[in-house]
């Protein structure tokens, strides 16, 4: 039985919380927060805190904090010797206090706490100093039945910047469409199964070769329509920005 302590019960740590609880051979000791509140999901063999001074040596300590906040918390945790791990994109191995054993549970997935989870479709980065210590983290991954994959710091940081880009800036672009739409009463359902089979065709295709559009055509009529149709003129720096990028690469004259 692997014994977990999780510290941020935020989208990430409330998502990883709630998968551990369910799994076998995993118990999850305590959680510590900011501000104790009725976490509905919370075995009642989990012990809520919000003192870091409370906490009790557990066979595995996952820090699921701002990034910003890694470094600082691992050092005042009140033991050492056990496998502390933090599950950011971005921040060093190096980060955590050299008194625990070091690794990164890094789930490349979107976490938001109205949306459920599904852990065996999430694939886990581990990262850990100690061969044994890696084992163990790849047991309790596995014990969600997740995949895991070895990658190290460099590599993590740049998959995470990957991530930002398929997902964040992805989903700020579903954003302006929405607003484009919804100003002439358009329904964004209406671009769904757009979205979904687009997603669909770079699990076999890939995006470069899955490009369609005015721009990769270079119809230039369509794309002077197009932003005569953008009132905002941050709108239109980014519809003139992309457009750019794929006719860069796809040859195209610009």
């Amino acid at each position: 039985m692997i014994t977990v302590n999780i510290i941020g019960l935020g989208n990430v740590g409330s998502h990883i919380c709630k998968a551990l609880i369910k799994a076998n051979n995993v118990s999850v000791k305590q959680c510590l927060v900011k501000t104790k509140k009725n976490y509905l999901f919370l075995s009642e063999n989990t012990e809520l805190i919000d003192d870091i001074t409370l906490l009790k040596p557990a066979d595995i300590t996952v820090i699921a904090i701002p990034d910003d906040a890694i470094k600082e918390v691992s050092n005042k945790i009140p033991y050492s010797d056990n496998i502390v791990m933090h599950t950011s994109g971005s921040v060093g191995i190096h980060d955590l206090n050299a008194k625990h054993k070091r690794a990164v549970f890094y789930p490349l997935q979107t976490f938001s706490t109205n949306s459920e989870i599904e852990f065996k479709d999430v694939p886990i980065c581990v990262e850990a100093i100690d061969k044994e210590v890696y084992k163990t983290v790849v047991d309790m991954a596995e014990s969600l039945g997740s995949t895991t994959h070895k990658i190290y710091t460099q590599q993590r940081q740049k998959l995470h910047l990957a991530a930002v880009f398929v997902n964040n800036f992805t989903n700020q672009l579903y954003r302006i469409a929405h607003e484009l739409v919804d100003a002439d009463h358009i329904s964004f359902d209406i671009l769904k199964p757009l979205i979904q089979e687009t997603a669909r065709k770079v699990q076999d295709t890939s995006p470069y070769a899955a490009q369609t559009g005015p721009a990769v055509r270079n119809d230039k009529k369509t794309i002077r329509k197009h932003l005569k149709q953008l009132d905002s003129q941050e709108h239109k720096l980014i519809y003139e920005i992309l457009t750019k990028a794929i006719q860069k690469t796809h040859g195209k004259k610009l």
